[in-house]
C-alpha cells in the first residue's frame, strides 16, 4: 500500500512560527511539496493572505496535494465564515476523488453516535491481519490527515480505523458534534460498530490526552500510543501564568474583556479564540475556556490505565513543553508496560508530533505494536 515518501527535515517556509509549523506539518506528512510550500510562504505577508495563498496552490495542484492545499486554506479561517465551509467541502471532495481512484480498497463508514455520526476510514492490512488499530488526531484535526500514517501501519499488517470524534472534521462540520473530553464514548462506539475486542489506540497531539482517557475506561483497548501529550492543559504555561489563570477563572467578566481586547489587537489570538469556541460549539470565550480546561489530570484518570503504553514527545515542541511528558509518565502508575521516546534534533523529530520526521515516528509505532503482540513481562523502557 505504500504511497508516501516522507521528507526528513524542518524547513523555513515562513518567518511566523504558527504559519511555518502548519506548512511543515502537511509537508512532513507527505502531502505538500517543498516547492509549493516555499512559494505559498513567500506570498503570505499578513494573516488575511493565508487562505488565498493556499487556494492559489490548490488550483495549481492535482490529486492529494490539491486536497491538502484546500485543507490548509480552511485551517486559519474562522468558524462562521462561509469560506471555511467552502474550503472544507473542496478539501473533502478532492480527497475522496483521489482516494477512490488510488485506493479503492479503503472504505468509508458512518458510526451512529448520539444525535449524529462518527466518520471512519477503514484501511485494510497488507497481508495477514495482525491486529486492529484505532487512530485519531487532536483538537482541530481531520481523519484524512492521518492516512499516510495509516498506510505504514497497514503495510505492517494492521487494519486501521481512522475516526473523527466529537469536535473533529465531519463529526463537527456535518453532524454538529462538539468536542468533549469523555473519549471512551466515541471510542466505544467505534469498537462496537466494528466488533473489535482487542485494539491499539493511537492519539496524535490532543489525541494523546484523549487516548489515555479512553483507555482508562475501555478495557477493549490493550495498547496505547500517545504523541505529544499535554497531561493537564492548565499546567502547560509557566507557574506564574497558571496562578493568573486560576485567579481569572473566578472573574468571568475579566476573561471576556481580556478576550475581546486580544481579539481586537492580535489576529492570531482572535483566530485561536474563535477556533476554540467553534470546536466546543460555544459562543462565549469564558465557557469555551472552561471546556478546554476539562482536559486535566483529574478527568484523564491516568492511574486507571493498565495497558501497554508508548509515548512519543518532541524535545523542542513549541506547543507542549517537555515537562508535560514527565508529568504524564509519573501519572501512569499502573500501566502494564511503559515505553517512552523523546525525539531530538538528531532525529529531525524534535517538533510537535514529530513533524520533521513523520516517517520515523510511524515506523517506531509499527515496531512497538509488533513487540507488544509478543507476550512479555511488565517493564518501563526509555529509548535513547
Amino acid at each position: 500500500m505504500s504511497t508516501f515518501d516522507f521528507p526528513v527535515g524542518w524547513y523555513d517556509f515562513h518567518p511566523t512560527q504558527i504559519f511555518n509549523y502548519q506548512l511543515n506539518r502537511w509537508h512532513s506528512m507527505g502531502y505538500l511539496s517543498e516547492a509549493r510550500c516555499r512559494e505559498a510562504g513567500s506570498q503570505i505577508r499578513k494573516w488575511k493572505d493565508w487562505p488565498w495563498a493556499c487556494e492559489k496552490q490548490a488550483k495549481a495542484s492535482k490529486g492529494l496535494e490539491r486536497a491538502f492545499w484546500y485543507r490548509a486554506a480552511e485551517f486559519f479561517v474562522a468558524f462562521g465564515d462561509p469560506e471555511k465551509e467552502r474550503f472544507y467541502t473542496a478539501f473533502s471532495q478532492a480527497f475522496n476523488s483521489w482516494m477512490q481512484a488510488s485506493h479503492p480498497e479503503v472504505t468509508s463508514h458512518s458510526v451512529p453516535y448520539e444525535n449524529g455520526a462518527l466518520p471512519v476510514l477503514e484501511v485494510p492490512s497488507v497481508g495477514p491481519e495482525q491486529s486492529t488499530v484505532l487512530l485519531f488526531g487532536g483538537f482541530d484535526s481531520f481523519k484524512e490527515e492521518f492516512f499516510s500514517l495509516a498506510t505504514v501501519l497497514a503495510d505492517g499488517g494492521h487494519r486501521v480505523l481512522i475516526f473523527e470524534g466529537p469536535g473533529q472534521g465531519a463529526a463537527l462540520h456535518e453532524h454538529g458534534l462538539p468536542m468533549h473530553y469523555a473519549w471512551e464514548k466515541p471510542t466505544g462506539a467505534v469498537l462496537d460498530h466494528f466488533g473489535v475486542a482487542d485494539a491499539t489506540l493511537i492519539g496524535i497531539s490532543m489525541g494523546g490526552w484523549l487516548c489515555f482517557r479512553a483507555g482508562a475506561f475501555e478495557p477493549r483497548i490493550r495498547r496505547i500510543i500517545a504523541s505529544s501529550i499535554a497531561y493537564d492543559y492548565l499546567l502547560v504555561p509557566p507557574k506564574w501564568a497558571q496562578r493568573m489563570a486560576k485567579f481569572m477563572l473566578k472573574l468571568p467578566g475579566l476573561i471576556r474583556f481580556a478576550a475581546r481586547m486580544k481579539a481586537a489587537l492580535m489576529p492570531q489570538e482572535r483566530w485561536g479564540m474563535q477556533n476554540m469556541q467553534g470546536i466546543f460549539r460555544e459562543k462565549d470565550s469564558y465557557q469555551s475556556m472552561l471546556k478546554m480546561l476539562q482536559l486535566n489530570a483529574e478527568n484523564q484518570q491516568a492511574h486507571r490505565v493498565t495497558q501497554d503504553v508508548r509515548i512519543h514527545t518532541g524535545a523542542e515542541d513549541h506547543f507542549i513543553p517537555l515537562k508535560m511528558h514527565h508529568l504524564q509518565v509519573v501519572a501512569l502508575t499502573n500501566a502494564h508496560s511503559l515505553s517512552e521516546c523523546i525525539y531530538t534534533r538528531a532525529d529531525h523529530a524534535q517538533n510537535h508530533c514529530q513533524v520533521g520526521n513523520w516517517g520515523l515516528a510511524a515506523r517506531d509505532m509499527v515496531d512497538w505494536v509488533d513487540q507488544c503482540l509478543v507476550p512479555k513481562p511488565a517493564q518501563h523502557e526509555v529509548d535513547s
